[in-house]
């Protein structure tokens, strides 16, 4: 063993030194791994190294994010931030609508003006995506459809169950942004066949279609809990809960002068029927 120590330059008591150092954890160890745990559960499980060794330094206890890192493997802690959403790259098929809506977001009936947008929801190990079709009139969803896959078939699908459900009527524009699912043959052959204008932002303009945007923000804020959902069909669920029940039966919406959507359309088509009557 001398020899070894000559060889490789150590001295034979930090040799011995090291065979005799303790085999479990020390103080100091166990100490940084109690603080590790607790911010953890203080972030719910969502913080990383980074935001652990803020948490514990902010507590008094100075601990660098590799140090942290290193702790939560030995823990077998793991981040459960929802990973950063990133839309895949379409076709090169892009046909592009003229912007005949031009933010006037106020039809004077239903079934006037239609808009439409895709969002994307976490569902437990993936990506899912919604797509809803909004009538302008009462700000009331009227069409919806989720899957995997932020595709044509998904935009079509909500568009043909709105036109479905709405009674099909006749003489209707849809607008939406200039996405690739809005812009595929296959969907611009549906508005053909149900003989519906369509109308596009303009590029890069997420004003052009802000009640969208609206809606998909109180959806996101007021519904989907921060870490999304543990799989699709708890997400499909509740967001429906939210479209249909929630959204469009109780709650108030400023541009409904504080009515739900359901109660600015019941209102509607009373003094429509009104009207009727006395002519």
């Amino acid at each position: 063993m001398s020899r070894l120590c000559e060889v490789f330059e150590v001295h034979r008591s930090s040799f011995k030194y090291w065979v005799n150092r303790p085999k479990g954890p020390t103080a100091s160890t166990l100490k940084l791994h109690s603080k590790v745990e607790q911010a953890y559960e203080l972030s719910g499980g969502s913080a990383g190294s980074r935001t652990i060794a803020s948490i514990a330094t902010t507590a008094d206890y100075v601990v660098s994010r590799y140090r942290a890192g290193k702790a939560m493997k030995a823990l077998g802690l793991r981040s459960c931030q929802v990973p950063k959403h990133k839309y895949q790259r379409g076709g090169n098929e892009h046909h592009v609508a003229p912007n005949i809506l031009n933010r006037d977001f106020a039809p004077a009936a239903p079934n006037q003006v239609w808009c439409g947008d895709v969002t994307y929801i976490w569902t437990g190990k993936r990506w899912a995506y919604l797509a809803v079709v909004l009538d302008l009139y009462a700000r009331k969803p009227v069409g919806w459809a989720m899957s995997h896959s932020p595709n044509s078939r998904l935009t079509k699908a909500a568009l043909q169950m709105a036109f479905e459900m709405r009674g099909k009527p006749e003489g209707l524009l849809f607008h939406s942004d200039q996405g690739c699912h809005y812009t595929s043959v296959e969907f611009r052959q549906t508005l053909w066949r149900n003989k519906i204008k369509q109308s596009m932002s303009r590029r890069g303009n997420c004003w052009d279609n802000s009640p969208m945007e609206r809606l998909f923000r109180s959806l996101k804020t007021e519904w989907v809990p921060v870490k999304g959902y543990g799989d699709f069909e708890s997400a499909k669920q509740h967001i429906v809960k939210y479209l249909v029940g929630y959204y469009s039966q109780k709650r108030p919406h400023s541009f409904n002068g504080g009515l739900a959507p359901n109660q600015k359309e019941k209102e509607y088509f009373k003094n429509y029927k009104g009207v009727a009557k006395i002519s």
